[in-house]
């Protein structure tokens, strides 16, 4: 019986040593929004289309659909391009991406031929319903630029 309580009460003090030197310690509680938050270097937000260096309203992508067979969870809808006049090459028009369904497995980044798609330092996104996460990434990319 003394066994135990000499055990518990070891115990009781070990655990108070580490409450008194966790509470001189100081604060790392981020007073979101008012702080921005420090992002890791290897944060991955959703996929990104990256600018062309020529031509920064143009992005990078030529529709080659690649990304689109190279995801494992589908989440690459729809991409789609075009030949513009007095380009050499296509253009993704449309670049759908349904970031609820997305694994952040980053196949579609390694994968494109182009060095297109990157990921995004987004970390802010919210919504109130699934359709809020479903991304055109070419208008994404034009709102960029814009801003």
């Amino acid at each position: 019986m003394i066994h135990g309580f000499i055990k518990g009460a070891a115990s009781l003090v070990a655990g108070l040593g580490v409450t008194i030197r966790a509470f001189f310690q100081p604060v790392v509680t981020c007073q979101y929004p008012r702080e921005v938050v420090t992002i890791s270097p290897r944060f991955r937000g959703h996929t990104k289309l990256i600018a062309d260096a020529e031509n920064p309203e143009r992005n990078k992508c030529t529709a080659c659909g690649i990304c689109v067979k190279g995801c494992p969870s589908g989440s690459i809808k729809k991409v789609e391009g075009e030949k513009k006049e007095g380009e050499k090459r296509k253009t993704a028009t449309e670049y759908l991406l349904d970031y609820t369904t997305c694994s952040q497995c980053g196949i579609c980044v390694e994968v494109c031929p182009f060095d297109a798609l990157a990921f995004s330092r987004d970390y802010n996104s919210a919504g109130y319903k699934r359709e809020d996460f479903h991304y055109d990434l070419v208008k994404e990319l034009k709102r960029g630029n814009r801003a």
